[in-house]
């Protein structure tokens, strides 16, 4: 397929004889960004966001006020990236296109840009057990979903700084990680709320979801034992965009729309222009926009060999 698009590669445009050419619409999956984020705007290049840590408990009054101090958070840098795609014919074949397909062809950049913004919606779960860095840079410098995170405050990090399992997708599974989002601690190791209530999967995983999240009794008993993960505990959702087929992730969704950010540099911009003297038309589309999670404390992934 060659660029220019001229009337030798689409003939059909031209024929008198076929009465109604269509376009290539299908329907388009939902934009899910604002799910999972904390949309926002960027008037910069980069954005540069850090964070103070917490106060420890408090301590019996033994006449004088026990004063403590907060520790540094770890910065996180966002750099916002630009992304574009376009078409370009020739005048003959915008001329005589009787049918007025090129006029159409505005949907084709909006759809495109659909797809990719969601695929990078979904790279912060795609990418969770690797230190990724092609959007934001984090000093604390492990994977989102890691057994091995860390602390500036001086704290413990042997209980309640490990998001990480590599449990197959199941109901004694989710009840354990469960457990495990629970006792979560903060910077200094203090106890803090998350409430786990959001199951995230790839499509190939929706069916078991199913039947562990929908079944009021255990569907893996034949006593009707009663089932806590199908009684409203959970919502469950799938997403096309999540490209391992085994890997699935546990959410407080409140949290994550605190420490997970995006933001849209430039929205998608249109331009359309002819060259002088070769007569081509040219349609373009640009866009701008980044992402970063702050604190990894609104999550836990599973990945599953």
């Amino acid at each position: 397929m060659g660029s220019p698009m001229d009337v030798g590669s689409f003939g059909d445009l031209l024929d008198k004889s076929i009465t109604k050419l269509f376009y290539n619409e299908l329907d388009q999956l939902s934009d899910r960004i604002s799910e999972f984020y904390q949309m926002d705007t960027s008037k910069d290049s980069f954005e540069k966001w850090s964070g103070i840590g917490e106060l420890g408990d408090f301590s019996e009054f033994n006449g004088a006020v026990n004063y403590q101090s907060q520790a540094q958070g770890y910065d996180v840098t966002a750099e916002h990236r630009a992304f574009v795609n376009g078409f370009q014919v020739t005048r003959q074949m915008y001329d005589d296109d009787r049918h007025g397909i090129w006029e159409r062809k505005s949907p084709a950049l909006a759809n495109s840009y659909n797809r990719t913004r969601q695929g990078h919606g979904a790279r912060v779960f795609n990418f969770a057990f690797n230190v990724d860095t092609f959007f934001y840079t984090n000093t604390e410098a492990v994977s989102l979903c890691s057994d091995n995170h860390t602390t500036n405050s001086g704290a413990s990090t042997s209980t309640g700084f490990d998001n990480y399992v590599t449990s197959a997708f199941s109901a004694t599974a989710i009840s354990a990680l469960r457990t495990q989002m629970r006792g979560f601690r903060g910077d200094v190791a203090n106890k803090i709320s998350v409430m786990p209530d959001k199951l995230l999967y790839p499509i190939e995983l929706a069916d078991r979801a199913d039947e562990i999240l929908k079944s009021q009794k255990d569907p893996a008993s034949a006593n009707n034992t009663y089932n806590p993960q199908g009684n409203g505990r959970w919502s469950g959702t799938d997403w096309e965009f999540l490209t391992d087929t085994n890997n699935w992730f546990m959410l407080d969704s409140k949290n994550a729309k605190q420490w997970l950010v995006w933001f849209d540099r430039i929205p998608l911009e249109f331009g359309k222009a002819e060259e002088f003297d070769s007569f081509v038309a040219k349609w373009r589309a640009y866009c701008r926009y980044s992402y970063m999670w702050l604190n990894w404390r609104w999550i836990a992934g599973a990945e599953v060999s």
